[in-house]
This record gives structure tokens, C-alpha cells and sequence, in this order.
């Protein structure tokens, strides 16, 4: 059996370094954007990748991969404006983004191991597109509780359906082989 946890660490680590090399480029710009404003970015990529997957013409020479890692990374803000609000302006040095990016990476990593003890790596027999799929039934979740100013009655928060989204993309980016186009 293939070792999940190195799996999604290696494909965690790629998508820090990205995270890390952007903070460098851009700083914390992003910690301005709304929640809406994420999870819409985050929708805008996972229809795209739907779309690679329906269609047969693509005319953007980037496929599936930088987009999953694209939605890590997204969701992986949006736990960090979920726990620190909303800033006016960049407030982040590199170095705190990179332990706020460590924290809810790792949170994320223990759910998913917790998910998939008892769920007995089911992922591994899931298609792609259906990864796809239940990622954007997850962004209308939270599209729909963010409507809601946050509330729900019975179901799960929006921070635990970025850490699901999060958790779909890297089994995608497994399964994508992704590991094997990686240095680390």
C-alpha cells in the first residue's frame, strides 16, 4: 500500500514552495480579498478543471495539476482569513504567512488522516472527476452558508469544507501522478 502521508506531504510541500515564492512576488496582497472573494476564486479553478475534463480542445497550456494546487493554496488563505479576519491592507511578513500556512496545512493533513482511517482509502478508488466534482458541491456549500452569514443548523462550517476541498485536491494531485513530475 502506497504511504498516503508522504504523498500528501510531497504535495504539500510543493504547493508551499509556490505559496512561499508568490509571498516573495506579491506579499500578503491577498490577505485584502473577502471570503466570497476566495471561495469564488477558488470555484472560478475548479470549473476550469472540470471543463479540461469535459472538453476535448484546450487553449490555455496549463493543465489540471496548477489548478489543484491553485485550489490548495486558495483554500489554505481562506483558513487563514477565517481564523485572522480581513485585513485592510498586507499585514503578513513571509515569515508568519509560512507558520499560518504550516497550522492549517497541518490541521488539514490530521483530518484527512482521521478520514481516512476510517474510511479505509476509498479516495484511492475514486475517479478525478469525481474529486472535481465533490469540490465544487463543496464550494456551494460554503457559497451558500457565506449567504447565510455564516450559520448553519446541522452542518459542518465553512473552515471544514475548505479543509475537505483541500484534502479532495491533493488525492487528485496523487492521483494525477503529480508526485512523479515533483523534485523535492
Amino acid at each position: 500500500m502506497q504511504d498516503t502521508s508522504a504523498q500528501y506531504d510531497k504535495v504539500i510541500t510543493s504547493c508551499r514552495d509556490l505559496f512561499i515564492k508568490k509571498m516573495k512576488d506579491y506579499g500578503s496582497a491577498w490577505r485584502i480579498l473577502r471570503l466570497p472573494s476566495l471561495t469564488d476564486q477558488i470555484f472560478i479553478k475548479a470549473q476550469r478543471i472540470r471543463s479540461l475534463q469535459e472538453n476535448e480542445i484546450q487553449k490555455v497550456d496549463e493543465g489540471e495539476a496548477v489548478e489543484f494546487i491553485g485550489i490548495i493554496n486558495y483554500s489554505i488563505m481562506a483558513l487563514i482569513q477565517l481564523e485572522r479576519g480581513v485585513a485592510n491592507q498586507p499585514d503578513l511578513t513571509a515569515e508568519e504567512a509560512e507558520k499560518l500556512y504550516d497550522k492549517h496545512s497541518n490541521s488539514t493533513k490530521e483530518l484527512m488522516m482521521n478520514k481516512n482511517h476510517d474510511y479505509g482509502e476509498a479516495w484511492r478508488d475514486m475517479r478525478i472527476s469525481s474529486l472535481t466534482d465533490l469540490i465544487i458541491q463543496k464550494l456551494l456549500r460554503v457559497k451558500q452558508i457565506e449567504d447565510n452569514k455564516g450559520k448553519t443548523l446541522i452542518s459542518e462550517g465553512i473552515d471544514a469544507n475548505y479543509q475537505d476541498i483541500i484534502n479532495y485536491s491533493v488525492f487528485a494531485m496523487i492521483h494525477l501522478e503529480y508526485l512523479d513530475k515533483i523534485d523535492i
